[in-house]
């Protein structure tokens, strides 16, 4: 597989016009006091159309908002509610972000261009709409690390620096400020669903489930499945296969989100919205990544709970268009559709064949079993034993049933291998705020990408292909 995308034309499809009248409201960007380029994910643009905008016009439109040629007139502020930290709000809804522009990659998928810190919309509420650069530079991190380790995330597509001053309660104010535009294949949240059912607006949402049939294909339930027809019901099955893959790619890289509230998933299962994420400096299933979760329900060892019962979630306010059991047999397949992708994402991470469901849960037990024991950073885990290498006692007897099949790439003979750990992430901030030195971003970006390149594509599950961004 080629490194980056390959490239395509400008396609224009703002398709959630058919939808846009109930799911959000039109509103005008923030100006701001000037447009610096810090960031502009050119590999990704040429996947879809942009990558040959100069400088002055990236700026117009990632910057200043001036809309995309045949696109969306006006951006759109969308609509939804959600669990956060499992306790309903009604209050909420795109508070600081909109979507401003639809199109499509050379495969024919849907895609969003969507925004974080482009000012207050109706939904904004005491909030001021806008994004710190520091928040900007992490989200630039996160997706980039996700994405070189094998998880189908939004991509950070642009990151300009917007001059104002921002005073913020967590951290040292004031503090710079930053326009974000992000990549996905959809904003259609649970939270979109549980906004309609709330309203009893039961035809609006029998129309969104039939948007994301459209707009996020994906196969059919298993033959044996009840209703397995009915388009709500086929809907659940296949967010409940894209979530459980999703809660296995966290883990497998060692990923803490940090904040997986209702609003906070994505109908498409790509991972999004990245706040106070962490990798994890030793396999502790309880760690956490926000301060603020005090009583650790989105610790790492729980992210795949916690997903799980956000697609009970959907499944509830998909109740008016089915009937309970069917729904409820969507909701079954999760646990052994996460054991299956841990399977598949922990082999492929090590460079092995995967033997089987029986062994390949042994091997997985077996290396959660060595990293809880040595303490070892799973990053440098799985560098140090790809292939198969390097393992002692009973680890050494599992992968000795192994084949490797390692891709060749020199990545695989650093002495160590690329992680992001706090302590390099404000080392990264730190020079961009004390010198406005972007050196050691973009570098790192580069290493990143790299490991990226080592690792190849990471494998979709034998259903179907995944619609994920994927190089």
């Amino acid at each position: 597989m080629p490194s980056d995308p390959l490239a395509a034309p400008y396609r224009p499809d703002p398709a959630i016009g058919a939808v846009s009248s109930w799911l959000g409201v039109p509103v005008e960007a923030k100006g701001f006091p000037r447009s610096q380029i810090r960031f502009r994910n050119d590999r990704w643009a040429s996947a879809v159309g942009l990558a040959n905008l100069d400088d002055a016009q990236w700026a117009d439109h990632f910057g200043r908002f001036v809309p995309l040629p045949v696109n969306l007139p006006q951006p759109l502020a969308l609509k939804y509610h959600g669990h956060q930290f499992r306790v309903y709000n009604p209050e909420i809804g795109d508070g600081r972000g909109f979507l401003f522009a639809q199109l499509r990659d050379e495969a024919g998928r849907l895609l969003d261009l969507g925004t974080k810190g482009s000012g207050q919309t109706p939904f904004s509420r005491s909030g001021d709409g806008r994004l710190t650069l520091k928040g900007a530079v992490r989200e630039i991190i996160a997706t980039e690390m996700l994405e070189a380790l094998g998880v189908d995330t939004s991509k950070t597509f642009s990151v300009i620096e917007t001059g104002e001053e921002l005073w913020r309660n967590d951290e040292p104010s004031p503090t710079r400020s930053a326009v974000m535009v992000r990549l996905s294949h959809g904003h259609i949240r649970i939270g979109t669903f549980q906004r309609l059912m709330a309203l009893e607006e039961h035809g609006q949402l029998a129309q969104l489930v039939d948007y994301c049939l459209a707009q996020f294909p994906g196969p059919h339930p298993p033959e044996d499945a009840p209703s397995r027809d009915e388009p709500a019901v086929i809907l659940l099955h296949q967010v409940v296969e894209r979530l459980a893959d999703l809660a296995a790619s966290w883990m497998v890289a060692g990923f803490v989100h940090g904040v997986l509230n209702t609003d906070n998933m994505n109908i498409s299962g790509e991972s999004f919205d990245y706040g106070p994420w962490r990798w994890l400096p030793a396999w502790e299933p309880g760690f956490t990544a926000a301060y603020f979760d005090q009583g650790g329900l989105y610790a790492f060892g729980r992210q795949p709970e916690a997903l799980h019962w956000n697609c009970s979630q959907l499944a509830v306010a998909l109740r008016p268009l089915a009937e309970s059991e069917p729904l409820i047999a969507a909701l079954n397949r999760f646990g052994p559709l996460y054991m299956e992708a841990v399977a598949r994402r922990w082999c492929w991470r090590m460079g092995l064949e995967q033997r089987g469901a029986e062994s390949d849960a042994m091997l997985v037990a077996a290396c959660e079993k060595t990293l809880r024991e040595t303490k070892a950073q799973p990053d440098a885990f799985f560098h140090a034993h790809r292939g198969g290498r390097g393992a002692e006692g009973d680890l050494s007897e599992i992968l000795s049933g192994y084949r490797s099949i390692e891709r060749k790439h020199d990545y695989w003979n650093d002495s160590a291998p690329q992680s992001m750990l706090i302590d390099e992430v404000e080392a990264l901030w730190s020079a961009i705020d004390e010198r406005d030195d972007w050196v050691p971003l973009h570098d790192k970006i580069a290493a990143i990408r790299r490991m990226g390149e080592a690792h190849g594509p990471a494998p979709e599950p034998a259903s179907h292909a995944y619609i994920g961004l994927r190089r």
